[in-house]
């Protein structure tokens, strides 16, 4: 391990990572750098696997905080093992969704009905795999949909957002107002977008898990209603943009585009597990989250309307925002 570079990796930044986080960041590398001998591994040669069973082990002994996962992911960008940094940074993908889903229920529907769908106890802990993910949805989900009618499961799901805190988006407020227009909004919305795209293209760095290629780009341009969305009529008809574009682009298999396409690690392995099944009604938590940056916008609720799913079938997830009648 290379404790010095990591070190001032961690103190030459605009915001210096604290000296008691820096050095509990370096004990977990180095322990996760001994664990790895066992498999002939290096910090720059390890990769999902041995993370997996690194991680497990944390999940046994109560060590799998964010602090930790973050040493782990710190040191593989540190050093660009891209291999160990895009499964360690998974794990803080939504690592939130079923927490913020507890709290929720008992926002809404009150603490004993929570507990009946969601109890504490069995709140998944940080770092469970995808491949287990998906059975806590599925059974939470089935339990929503056996407790609440549809409305509730809806609203309640939406206001879960990916787990975000609920004012993630409040400089949007900022933005549209000096835009002036629901119309002026949309069209930077969108030349920011596609700036970004092109900005990781350009520079070859991630875009959140993912590199960024031509091919990326002209598709996102070639769709208007991917990322920033495309005012129709009084609506704002929003597609996601694929998980993993490229990796999109080019399968022909119609299971893997819509597993390529799919964002959320609380649902997307059983896309390819025919075992599980996760109701796409799930996928309000995704709806939430896309309208968020309206509401926080035009500074007021919304309604919208999930249209397309990857978990109902569809090879994309779109969902349709209502505007309000007294906002140019």
């Amino acid at each position: 391990m290379d404790k010095e570079g990591f070190r001032r990796y961690l103190t030459d930044r605009e915001q210096p990572i604290p000296e008691d986080q820096i050095v509990e960041n370096t004990q977990m590398v180095e322990r996760f750098e001994e664990f790895l001998k066992q498999f002939g591994k290096t910090l720059e040669t390890a990769v999902e696997e041995e993370f997996s069973k690194f991680s497990k082990i944390m999940i046994e002994e109560g060590s799998n905080s964010y602090l930790n996962y973050a040493a782990i992911s710190r040191y593989a960008f540190f050093v660009k093992n891209m291999d160990l940094y895009l499964p360690v940074l998974a794990i803080f993908d939504g690592g939130e969704v079923m927490n913020v889903l507890h709290e929720r229920l008992g926002e809404h529907v009150g603490e004993e009905k929570r507990d009946e769908i969601l109890p504490k106890e069995k709140l998944p802990p940080l770092g469970m795999p995808d491949s287990e993910k998906m059975k806590v949805t599925r059974e939470v989900v089935k339990q929503m949909e056996k407790s609440l009618d549809p409305a509730d499961c809806k609203k309640i799901l939406a206001d879960v957002a990916h787990g975000l805190p609920r004012d993630f988006r409040k400089g949007e407020r900022e933005k549209f107002l000096k835009a002036g227009s629901i119309d002026e909004y949309l069209k930077q919305k969108r030349e920011n977008a596609i700036a970004e795209l092109e900005k990781h293209r350009d520079d070859g760095s991630l875009f959140y898990n993912q590199y960024i290629t031509d091919d990326v780009v002209d598709f996102v341009k070639s769709r208007p209603d991917v990322m920033s969305g495309e005012r129709r009529g009084n609506t704002i008809y929003h597609t996601k943009i694929p998980f993993m574009v490229q990796e999109f682009l080019e399968t022909t298999d119609e299971k893997m585009k819509r597993y390529y396409a799919c964002h959320c690690a609380w649902a997307r392995e059983s896309i390819l597990d025919d075992e599980v099944d996760v109701s796409s009604e799930f996928c309000h938590c995704s709806g939430g989250f896309t309208k968020q940056p309206w509401e926080a916008a035009l500074d007021q609720p919304l309604e919208y309307e999930m249209v397309k799913s990857v978990l109902q079938g569809d090879d994309e997830c779109s969902f349709v925002i209502q505007l309000p009648k007294d906002v140019e």
